[in-house]
């Protein structure tokens, strides 16, 4: 009966240990996550930018 509760023991202190660890890389990715968004959005407000003085420039451009 002892070695069961030791056992068991092991058994629950590895889960404890991989649910940590999966905590863990949880925090990781989810700031990963959310550098990415920002620099989706930095880049998302540059191409508008571009876009805008790229128009700018064009309406300045006589037809032919």
């Amino acid at each position: 009966m002892n070695v069961s509760l030791d056992h068991l023991e092991d058994k629950v202190d590895q889960i404890v240990s991989v649910c940590a660890s999966l905590r863990s890389e949880n925090q990781a990715l989810r700031a990963h996550v959310a550098a990415l968004e920002a620099e989706k959005a930095a880049l998302a407000k540059k191409i508008d930018v571009t876009r805008e003085r790229l128009e700018a420039l064009m309406a300045r451009v006589p037809e032919e």
